[in-house]
């Protein structure tokens, strides 16, 4: 006896839909919540230490750390804000608190497409800060990617069940009825306008992803290469030389590369004449023992200075560096001389000098 034809199911009527959309991605939306609500909660309630600018964990050795590799203009505005304090404390302070609040909104499911649209302008901040950061991989990268990702998702779905928007909707069906609280918070959407936004939603997301990756290491458009600043090797940038006759050397030093995890060290000077003539040479105990007031930083955060092994930089540090002479009585002729440092791990930085003439 063969068994009755199945009968087709009555398709679901929006609100359940949308609920049911709400159910799949109570995952995502905790997740994303959880991300942000962690970050803002440790510098206010968990680890304060690092909204003081007293203490070494004070964040804006974080942002001056990104300053080398952070893209879109964004090392001019953090190098603006590391000269006005005023303007670095609030900016931190604000970005803490955006990413305390609608993380909490998001996890209980409050105002969700607002909350998960502000999580995506955050992720957004961050990449183009710290996306080129990793030494291993782009780690950095990995994250703001899914997070602007889950971000646009919950921007679309809003938050159906077990959540805040929900209870308020059933409790206030005028509320839900109104389309500000259908934008910012939940609720089904008509057909056409979710079609619309989430190909936009799809289309930015496409493009953020590929276009930064793209740029921080290739494989797309362009061969796989280490990206524009190294996350890896430490690389100090040398400029505005100047040489004096009896020897004294000073120069402009940026470390604008390698990673943040561990600070750059300089374990050796020589400056050559023409050809490979050195005329003068600073050891690893010469160098550590320099006076604080021969390094003029830029910055108050990350500096340069003496070090147990010679010169130490953490990420970001620019600073104009003095040279003492290195022997007595030294008189150097008018010509062209070449400054060389040499890291701890080998890497030579070179600075073209012009004595007199």
């Amino acid at each position: 006896m063969s068994s009755p034809p199945l009968q087709p199911q009555s398709a679901p009527d929006s609100a359940g839909t949308w609920r049911q959309l709400g159910l799949a991605l109570l995952a995502v939306r905790f997740v994303q919540g959880w991300i942000y609500w962690g970050g803002g909660s440790r510098r206010f309630i968990y680890a304060p230490a690092k909204l003081d600018p007293h203490a070494h964990s004070w964040m804006a050795n974080k942002f001056q750390s990104a300053m080398p590799g952070a893209i879109l203009g964004m090392s001019h505005v953090v190098d603006f804000m590391l000269h006005h304090f005023t303007l670095l404390y609030a900016g931190v302070i604000v970005f803490s608190a955006l990413e305390l609040v609608f993380g909490l909104f998001l996890i209980v499911g409050f105002l969700t497409r607002l909350s998960a649209l502000v999580t995506v302008g955050l992720s957004v901040v961050l990449m183009l800060l710290f996306g080129w950061q990793g030494a291993t991989c782009i780690d950095e990268w990995t994250m703001a990617s899914a997070n602007f990702g889950m971000g646009v998702a919950l921007c679309l779905a809003g938050a159906g069940a077990y959540s805040l928007d929900s209870w308020l909707a059933r409790r206030r069906p005028k509320l839900a009825g109104a389309a500000w609280f259908q934008w910012l918070a939940s609720g089904p959407w008509p057909a056409p306008r979710l079609k619309r936004w989430s190909l936009i939603g799809a289309g930015a997301t496409v493009l953020f992803v590929i276009l930064t990756y793209n740029y921080y290491r290739g494989s797309v458009l362009t061969p796989f290469h280490g990206g524009p600043v190294s996350a890896g090797a430490h690389h100090i940038s040398l400029s505005a030389g100047r040489l004096d006759a009896d020897g004294r050397v000073r120069f402009t030093a940026y470390l604008d590369g390698g990673t943040a995890a561990v600070p750059a060290n300089v374990v050796r000077a020589d400056l050559f004449a023409s050809g490979r003539i050195r005329v003068e040479h600073w050891n690893s105990a010469a160098l550590s023992a320099l006076p604080h007031r021969n390094f003029h930083n830029e910055y108050a955060y990350n500096r340069f200075g003496p070090g147990y092994a010679g010169i130490t930089a953490k990420m970001g540090a620019r600073a104009i560096i003095t040279l003492p002479p290195a022997q007595p009585d030294l008189h150097l002729s008018a010509g062209r001389y070449r400054l060389v440092l040499h890291s701890v791990d080998g890497h030579p930085f070179a600075l073209v000098l012009q004595r007199g003439g």
